[in-house]
């Protein structure tokens, strides 16, 4: 077993924060607790197989998750809808940029089904790309998705990942009122680092509202959000946005560790050791959180059927 060590000690640095509240030096190389096996297994070739013959996208290869081979050898999946081009270019995301012009698959929710029927999933996670060149943002296909996993397959249980929908309500009700059971929307990092982890089109507080939205829209329903970390944030940072997406209703949190996709990406600030991301679930959770999700390799919907359970 690795023992972590500490990134940071407790002397004071001024003004009476310590070090454990201030970025420090990034590390030359990933420390231990960040290295994942290579995607292989019966169990990862069948989704793989599945995925590929239907034509679909999933977030886990798009994003380059590092978690794909666990989950996928598991069965289970991330399907993302609306194709692989995303309309915004947030300076930590893998996915490809440019714009789709209005261009979707109508076919693409009974593919889904498909899919979800051979896998033989119970809980399900759907999530997009941003699709800022359609009027609603893509909700009506995303709700239109979800009809008919809960048409074909009524025992699923459904997770939706959403875009922003550029802070339109309208949009955010369309999805809540399709029946799904987790509404999540990603926060991705405090709101200092907001700009320029984030595109410009994204913001802090409109993310805030959407996730207020979907509660309110709906008390029942799971709400979720997700932040990366070591991006330069401070520990008071990650406390003061608890607090918001706490206030904001929202029910789950999780806390991972930000991984750079390529040399045109942000560059990583720090990595955080094991023991700080326990002590980070360990404040969401006194904070009132259903739970708090929090480990290196965690992503937003990383186990995320057993979270749900």
């Amino acid at each position: 077993m690795i023992k972590p060590s500490r990134d940071y000690d407790f002397a004071v640095v001024r003004d009476g924060v310590t070090s454990r509240d201030v970025p420090i030096a990034p590390r030359e190389r990933k420390p231990d607790w960040l290295k994942v096996a290579l995607p292989s297994g019966i169990g990862y070739k069948s989704i793989k197989d599945i995925v590929d013959l239907g034509g679909l996208t999933t977030v886990c290869q798009e994003a380059m998750c590092p978690n794909i081979a666990e989950c996928w050898s598991a069965g289970t999946a991330t399907f993302m809808l609306m194709g692989s081009v995303c309309t915004r270019a947030c300076k930590f995301c893998a996915v490809n940029t440019g714009n789709p012009q209005g261009r979707l698959d109508p076919l693409e929710p009974d593919h889904i089904a498909d899919a979800v029927e051979k896998m033989g999933l119970k809980y399900v996670v759907l999530t997009s790309v941003n699709r800022d060149d359609l009027p609603d943002g893509g909700s009506s296909h995303f709700a239109r998705t979800v009809r008919t996993l809960k048409t074909r397959l009524p025992a699923v249980r459904v997770e939706a990942l959403t875009p922003d929908f550029a802070g339109r309500l309208e949009s955010v009700l369309e999805v809540v009122s399709s029946g799904i059971e987790v509404y999540a929307q990603n926060l991705e990092t405090v709101r200092r680092l907001t700009h320029p982890v984030r595109d410009p089109r994204a913001g802090y507080d409109q993310t805030l509202a959407v996730l207020a939205a979907a509660k309110t829209f709906n008390a029942d329903l799971i709400t979720k959000t997700s932040l990366m970390l070591g991006l330069g944030e401070t520990r008071a940072e990650i406390r003061e946005t608890l607090s918001d997406v706490r206030a904001a209703g929202v029910d789950v949190v999780t806390f991972g560790q930000y991984l750079r996709p390529t040399r045109n990406h942000l560059p990583v600030e720090r990595y955080v050791t094991p023991a700080e991301f326990e002590e980070i679930r360990l404040e969401g959770l006194a904070m009132g959180f259903m739970e708090v999700v929090s480990g290196a390799l965690v992503r937003s919907s990383y186990k995320a059927e057993q979270v749900w359970k």
